[in-house]
């Protein structure tokens, strides 16, 4: 079995030379790494050079910029491995992962797979209070952490696999906002079997200041709006606790002011809660304490986007051929 690593990047030069000495380091080498440079103003030729150079099987691609969807495409258009793996530029893989790998897919028949996604120890207090939000059953419901609990169990392209029949059959990414959750989606309609392989996790450094974690939270918000309109039957009610937490968070602090401080009591008792948990997990008294404004801008920004895309989308009616534009743009 042989693995087409495809990964979309976009000025990442450092991210890159992270992530082909993790692909280095592998104790199963049976998988081609395939970068597709989706345009950038700093390409990574030299260090894929680099690394090719080590002895690390790679095509490098380079294109203009379309989008990360068209660029995995494309990357799939080129392999010639059984499998397409997908991660982000931005992670750093275990060595063990495709030995992994490789033992978990001949134990379990399965057209595509998905793995969780973890903090490394060099990652930054903050990287790591964010890693810790976005797997917490009190912020996500559990959905992202690596388990099955709130909603069927959806691979996202950080860390997530599938089979040549599968992409013969469902055909390549949508270039939209979600569409790892979109592909995933197909993937399942069209009959195939999805698995969680907990055994092979990635490191992910994700956002690595507040700013941008807020864009890229109100940002997953819309798009599960835009995944209502495409599947009517997927929204689930815990996709909705964000953009009910920001309504309730105004409620009590509105009441608080007003009325009496008794009412911000509920507030301190998450928070709390919050701080208390991410002690335990991450062992770090300063982890936990920015546990709390990355739980917040988590909440918030996917909350507000929710909230403006229901508004703007369903209420007002717009963005409802969301199907024909996606279909312009080199989807299936």
């Amino acid at each position: 079995m042989k693995f087409s690593v495809i990964v979309p990047v976009y000025n990442r030069i450092d991210e890159v030379r992270d992530l082909l000495e993790s692909l280095l380091s592998q104790t199963s080498r049976n998988f081609e790494a395939v970068i597709v440079e989706d345009g950038s103003t700093q390409p990574c030729r030299d260090v894929c050079e680099e690394y090719s150079a080590k002895g690390l099987d790679i095509k490098y691609f380079y294109k203009e910029n379309e989008g990360r969807s068209i660029a995995r495409n494309y990357g799939m258009e080129r392999a010639t491995g059984d499998w397409f793996i997908f991660f982000d530029s931005d992670c750093v893989i275990p060595p063990g992962y495709f030995e992994t790998l490789n033992k978990e897919l001949a134990d379990n028949r399965t057209d595509c797979f998905g793995g969780p996604d973890a903090a490394h120890d060099s990652f930054t207090t903050t990287q790591k209070a964010i890693n810790y939000t976005m797997t917490s059953f009190l912020t996500t419901g559990g959905i992202r952490g690596g388990k099955v609990s709130l909603e069927k169990f959806t691979p996202r392209t950080f860390n997530m696999g599938f089979s040549r029949e599968v992409y013969d059959k469902v055909g390549g990414f949508r270039e939209m906002f979600s569409e790892d959750i979109d592909m995933s989606t197909r993937i399942r309609n069209a009959g195939f079997r999805i698995i969680l392989i907990t055994a092979a996790p990635v490191w992910h450094k994700r956002r690595v200041n507040w700013r941008k974690f807020w864009r890229q939270v109100h940002v997953f918000g819309m798009s599960r709006i835009t995944l209502k309109l495409l599947y009517p039957g997927s929204l689930k009610a815990v996709h909705t606790l964000p953009a009910v937490a920001v309504i309730m968070f105004l409620a009590l602090v509105a009441l608080g002011i007003i009325v009496s401080p008794w009412w911000l009591l509920p507030l301190g008792v998450y928070f709390l809660a919050l701080i208390i948990m991410a002690l335990i997990k991450t062992h770090s008294p300063v982890i936990a304490v920015k546990a709390v404004p990355a739980a917040f801008i988590q909440l918030c920004g996917y909350g507000t986007g929710f909230i403006q895309a229901y508004f703007t989308k369903i209420i007002l009616g717009r963005g409802r051929d969301i199907e024909q534009e996606i279909e312009m743009r080199r989807g299936k």
